[in-house]
């Protein structure tokens, strides 16, 4: 089992390298999920996210999650072959917090060089997403 540290890694690299240790049969668990980041212009990023979520309706969907954690696992389900026996197996394989629970606070968390977020500026956290969503975080 692999324990990820998502703090400020740029959601889509995460996603792409999480996607594939599962379907390599791995155990992904992925913390601090609201502290991941997307790249891009803020209200561009929040008016995209918008119009997902208001495609379809309330009876038949598609639904998209406003909480960050739910919003990142989304995001890996994307870049996994769900409809396939192997892409349902490897998505139960993955584990998304937010924060970090008491039972992986002394495990070794591993950083993923390739998703690690070196912009200083045009970036918006997963948090102020959700917030802009209308998910209910303290």
């Amino acid at each position: 089992m692999t324990v990820i540290d998502a703090e400020n890694m740029i959601l889509g690299r995460l996603a792409s390298v999480v996607a594939k240790r599962l379907l390599k049969g791995e155990e992904v668990v992925i913390v601090n999920a609201e502290k991941s980041v997307i790249i891009g212009d803020k209200h561009f990023i929040i008016n995209e996210y918008r119009e997902k979520r208001n495609i379809g309706s309330v009876r038949k969907g598609p639904y998209y999650p406003r909480m960050p954690d739910r919003i990142l696992r989304r995001t890996v389900r994307g870049m996994l072959p769900i409809k396939k026996t192997s892409g349902k197996e490897a998505y139960r394989r993955l584990k998304v917090y937010l924060g970090i629970p008491k039972e992986y606070a002394n495990v070794k968390m591993e950083r993923i060089k390739e998703a690690e977020n070196t912009k200083l500026e045009g970036f918006i956290t997963l948090k102020e997403l959700s917030i802009n969503l209308g998910a209910n975080l303290r």
